[in-house]
């Protein structure tokens, strides 16, 4: 079993974390990468309770307080002391349902406040050109599998742990399948939610494509992404392939699988306008995460405003030119 236990700090704290880790891994069901970011962040809480003499155990608020001052000081973003920040809280709430502390010393503090960057996504044409780009010297197995991961990632929204979780089967122990009778793809989410998403039909060909191809690979990993071993796919190994891919299919921008994700929801939000069902869609849990694509759709209603709204359009030439006098007209809503 990997470790996930931070560097050397007092021993009584670095068993504390490492049982929270253990938590967080099997009972959370919290990904591979979101454990190791809890890791580092709690490795840098030990390092700041060593050096300040405490133990975890006896850090107060005001610690916490300025710890966050001098890591912004420092030139931390505030993104990356919120996400410190959320991997303290849930540390220290496990600690108070085991009874350790009787407080959250880190409830209530905030990180910086940070403007919030737009999340990056494809144009419509590049990202079905990506989805159908075929690499015609690719092994064939290698690219049914390529092109069934980045229409499932395109065309379903998930997310690459989702994508990765995938079993070929229903099971008792599957965290996701994909049903092509129903064209429908159950998935295991954040927070361990499950939910169901349709798959288009170009998923589905890539889908029963690739499965043609797997059956030579599968040796006894359930996983519907394999590699040549037969072995279970990485979200890393799947990030290297969709970057190389989207290279030769020229997009301009390297394409991360979580690019994907963002152009499913804003091309779907740009076509239907229901925020609500965008929502359901990605398993976000407020309606709030789901609402920073209508601020990426604005550059859409834009477009269509220009090409659409006539006092939007271009001065024709009969049109008198700006301060001339025109004959006042009536009111009107």
């Amino acid at each position: 079993m990997e470790s996930h236990a931070p560097a050397p700090v007092a021993s009584g704290d670095a068993a504390l974390v490492a049982a929270y880790l253990e938590h967080v891994r099997v009972q959370r069901r919290l990904a591979e990468r979101t454990v190791s970011l809890y890791a580092d962040a709690l490795q840098r809480l030990g390092q700041q309770v060593q050096d300040a003499g405490l133990d975890v155990l006896r850090v107060q608020a005001a610690h916490v307080r300025q710890w966050v001052a001098r890591m912004h000081s420092a030139g931390r973003h505030p993104r990356g002391i919120a996400l410190i920040l959320s991997a303290w809280r849930g540390f220290y709430t496990w600690l108070a349902r085991q009874g350790r502390v009787d407080h959250n010393p880190v409830q209530g503090v905030r990180a910086p406040k940070a403007g919030k960057p737009l999340p990056k996504a494809l144009g419509v044409d590049d990202a079905v050109r990506l989805a159908g780009h075929t690499i015609g010297d690719d092994d064939p197995a290698l690219e049914a599998r390529d092109r069934c991961i980045t229409e499932l990632l395109y065309g379903c929204g998930l997310r690459i742990g989702e994508l990765v979780g995938l079993d070929a089967s229903p099971g008792p122990q599957a965290r996701g399948w994909i049903d092509l009778d129903a064209a429908e793809a159950h998935v295991l989410g954040k927070g361990a939610k499950r939910r169901s998403v349709p798959v288009g039909a170009a998923a589905l060909q890539a889908l029963q494509d690739w499965l043609g191809f797997r059956s030579a690979w599968q040796q006894n990993d359930p996983a519907l992404f394999i590699g040549a071993r037969g072995q279970r796919l990485t979200p890393q190994h799947i990030r290297l392939r969709l970057r190389r891919r989207s290279g030769l299919a020229g997009v301009a921008a390297p394409v991360h699988p979580h690019m994907l994700r963002h152009s499913y929801a804003s091309h779907l939000l740009q076509s239907s306008g229901d925020l609500r069902a965008v929502q359901e869609l990605l398993g976000h849990a407020s309606i709030s995460t789901t609402q920073v694509y209508t601020r990426l759709d604005f550059q859409h209603l834009a477009r269509v405003y220009d090409a659409a709204h006539p006092r939007a359009q271009a001065k024709r030439p009969s049109e008198p030119p700006p301060g001339s006098l025109l004959p006042e007209a009536p009111d009107a809503d």
